[in-house]
């Protein structure tokens, strides 16, 4: 115990250490996209628009707003400039809701727009935009070291002896949830197949017998996948386009797709109380609409999403292949369900984390 309890806390500080070097270093990039003038300065346009994402889509995004602000500014005359916040999506939907007046949010999932919704920031109607208020798609899939040394194929080979797992902590990272989701929905498709009928007590089992070999519960999606990249581990749990992106970097990876495993959507917003408040309702509402677009959706194919624009999807629908097992979140009763069963404080995901 005291050797985990070491190898834990040394992996806390070189996670630190690493998103450290990604602030400073995104501090960097942030300031050579300055306007002309001295260093700090903001950059001065017509409209300013606050974006506040989750970080798996940073890079995206970073491609996607200048693209957007050359056509509003061919649209409308206007110069448009961006203050962009990334952080893990629980994390961020919570700034929001605690004063952090962005006027667009890019969030992990449905249930962080909807506790803006309650916190009478965002109308119920949000839904409108996108496609179905989604503007990207993904699975939930398993990520190894070239060759597949440990031999994962599903995720019943991550509770083996000696597989260390990492994901992230479902308290702060959206990502992290839709994780969780997968593999206790996973047990229940077992169970079914083994028993006839949902098990939940089955589907509990599975997911503890996987999380006793979780390495460490880091803050975000994105900050475990900086951990893995260090070293840490045998197998990440984590959304199929973060691996699809490193892939097309040249990072050595191998992608399974669990025969059971989870769909993943991810919602955009306008956040309605703040752009009435600044006056930037129009540049908004036309950002997320944006994000749909063909010119959009082709970009986050590019960093490996599932495309929501049909006509995007089908021209690269060989590069996803469909698990035969897929569900979405219905199969677990829908966000208002897990919220109870698995993540309230006497949930599922709590009694796993507590041993009982």
């Amino acid at each position: 115990m005291r050797l985990i309890r070491r190898s834990r806390l040394l992996h806390g500080w070189l996670t630190v250490f690493m998103l450290a070097v990604f602030t400073l270093s995104a501090a960097g990039c942030a300031n050579e996209q300055q306007a002309s003038g001295e260093a700090g300065t903001p950059p001065q346009g017509d409209v300013t628009l606050v974006v506040g994402a989750y970080s798996v889509v940073k890079d995206a995004m970073g491609e996607i707003l200048p693209l957007f602000a050359k056509q509003w500014q061919a649209d409308t005359g206007q110069k448009i400039v961006f203050q962009q916040s990334y952080e893990a999506s629980g994390t961020q939907a919570r700034a929001i809701a605690g004063g952090f007046e962005a006027d667009v949010t890019l969030l992990a999932m449905e249930g962080d727009v909807e506790k803006l919704v309650k916190a009478g920031l965002v109308e119920k109607s949000w839904k409108n935009h996108g496609e179905a208020g989604m503007v990207t798609r993904s699975v939930v899939a398993l990520g190894t070291r070239e060759g597949n040394p440990k031999g994962i194929h599903d995720f019943a080979d991550l509770a083996k002896p000696g597989v260390k797992v990492l994901y992230p902590n479902p308290k702060t990272s959206g990502g992290a949830q839709w994780d969780i989701n997968a593999i206790y929905g996973a047990g229940l498709k077992r169970s079914e197949e083994q028993e006839g009928a949902k098990d939940p007590a089955a589907a509990k089992a599975f997911l503890e017998s996987i999380h006793r070999n979780v390495e460490s519960l880091d803050k975000s999606g994105r900050a475990s996948m900086a951990a893995f990249e260090y070293g840490v581990g045998d197998v990440i749990v984590t959304y199929e386009n973060e691996l699809l992106a490193r892939i097309a970097e040249g990072v050595k990876y191998e992608v399974i797709l669990p025969r059971n495993t989870m769909l993943i959507e991810n919602p955009a917003a306008v956040v309605d109380k703040y752009v009435d408040e600044r006056g930037t309702r129009k540049a908004a509402e036309a950002l997320v609409d944006y994000l749909t677009t063909p010119e959009a959706q082709e970009i986050f194919a590019k960093f490996g999403f599932r495309p929501v624009n049909q006509q995007v999807y089908a021209e690269h629908e060989s590069q996803y292949p469909v698990p035969a097992g897929l569900f979405d979140i219905s199969y677990l009763g829908g966000w208002e369900e897990v919220r109870t069963t698995l993540y309230s404080k006497r949930g599922i995901w709590y009694q796993v984390l507590a041993g009982i």
